[in-house]
C-alpha cells in the first residue's frame, strides 16, 4: 500500500469517525438507547419516566427508572399551573436528583409528556437534563431490560432555581401575537383538523374549548413532522427543512401551543434544544384561548359549539 492510498483511507477513516460522531451528537440534550444501557449503572445518571397512560410504569420500566405523573407530580394540585418551586424541588429530591446529576426523561407517545417534564425541568433551571431518544417505545422494541419492582432512591440535593418566565407564553402574550402587536411567530402543532376548526380536540380527550380553530396568525405543524419512522427526532437539519417551509427559521421569537401544552412541548424541544430557536411554550394552549372571551380565532371549518 503506498503512502497516497494510506492518507487517503485515513481521511475516509477521519470523515466516517466524524459522520458517526456528528450523528450522536445530533443534541446534547438526547442520548440513545445504547448510551442509556451502557449507563444504567452509573450512579450519577438518574432516570425518570414521565408517560401519559397509567398504569404503564408499574407494568415494566427501564431499570432505576422512578416515575412522575405529569397530572399530579409536575403540576399545582389547585391552581391551574405547573408545580410550585419548592414541591418541584422536593419532588427531584425524593427522585434522587442531585446538583451533578445526569437526569434522563423518557416516556411513552414519542416522550410527549417527557418532554413537558424537561420544559419544567428548563423552567426551574436544572441542568444535564436529556430526553432518551425514541422514548419509551424505542427501548421496547429493541427487547432492552425492563423492571417492574419502584425504584426507591436514596434522597437527593438539588436546588432548583426560581421559574424562568423567559421559557413560558402566557394569554396576553399569545393575543399580542394574535392581533400583530409583537413579532412572534405561533407554531400551532394540533391536527390540521384541530387547528382548521373542524373537529374541538381528539376524539376522547377530556380537555375542551368551547370554540374551534386557531390563534390568528399560527401556522400549522403537527409535532409528529419532528419525528422519524421510530419515534426519534430527526435531524437538526430536516427539522430546519420542516420547520422552514412555514416560515420558521429562527430569525424572530416563536410560542408553541397545542391543546394543554404538552405536545407543544414536544416541539419546543426540538426548536430550542436541537435547532437552538428562541421559542416559549403556552402552556395554557387551546384550552384556554379557545375559552377566553373577546379573543380573535381562526375558524375555517366553521364549527359551532352545540352544549352537548
Amino acid at each position: 500500500m503506498t503512502i497516497k492510498t494510506l492518507f487517503g483511507a485515513g481521511l475516509l477513516a477521519a470523515a466516517t469517525l466524524l459522520h458517526t460522531l456528528t450523528a450522536q451528537a445530533a443534541s446534547d440534550y438526547l442520548v440513545s438507547t445504547d448510551w442509556l444501557e451502557k449507563n444504567l449503572k452509573d450512579p450519577k445518571v438518574r432516570i425518570i419516566e414521565v408517560s401519559v397512560v397509567p398504569g404503564v410504569y408499574e407494568r415494566g420500566h427501564i431499570p432505576g427508572a422512578v416515575n412522575f405523573a405529569w397530572h399530579s407530580d409536575l403540576v399545582d394540585p389547585v391552581r391551574r399551573d405547573i408545580a410550585s418551586q419548592e414541591a418541584f424541588q422536593q419532588l427531584l429530591r425524593k427522585a434522587g436528583v442531585n446538583d451533578d446529576s445526569t437526569t434522563i426523561l423518557y416516556g411513552d407517545n414519542n416522550n410527549w409528556f417527557a418532554a413537558w417534564g424537561a420544559w419544567v425541568f428548563d423552567v426551574y433551571g436544572v441542568d444535564n437534563v436529556k430526553l432518551l431518544d425514541g422514548g419509551r417505545a424505542k427501548w421496547e422494541a429493541e427487547g432492552r431490560q425492563l423492571d417492574s419492582r419502584a425504584s426507591t432512591p436514596k434522597a437527593g440535593n438539588v436546588t432548583v432555581k426560581a421559574a424562568n418566565k423567559e421559557l413560558r407564553a402566557f394569554l396576553p402574550d399569545v393575543l399580542a401575537a394574535a392581533e400583530k402587536r409583537s413579532d412572534v411567530q405561533l407554531v400551532d402543532i394540533r391536527s390540521p383538523d384541530e387547528y382548521n376548526g373542524k373537529v374541538f380536540a381528539p376524539q376522547g380527550v377530556q380537555e375542551l374549548a368551547v370554540r374551534a380553530g386557531h390563534v390568528p396568525g399560527a401556522v400549522n405543524v403537527p409535532w409528529g413532522q419532528a419525528v422519524a419512522a421510530d419515534g426519534t427526532f430527526k435531524s437538526a437539519e430536516e427539522l430546519k427543512k420542516v420547520y422552514a417551509t412555514v416560515g420558521i427559521d429562527g430569525s424572530k421569537p416563536i410560542i408553541t401551543y397545542c391543546r394543554i401544552g404538552e405536545r407543544s412541548s414536544h416541539t419546543w424541544f426540538a426548536l430550542k434544544k436541537i435547532l437552538g430557536y428562541d421559542v416559549r411554550n403556552y402552556d395554557g394552549s387551546w384550552t384556554e384561548y379557545g375559552n377566553a372571551v373577546g379573543v380573535p380565532v381562526v375558524n375555517l371549518a366553521g364549527t359551532v359549539w352545540g352544549g352537548k
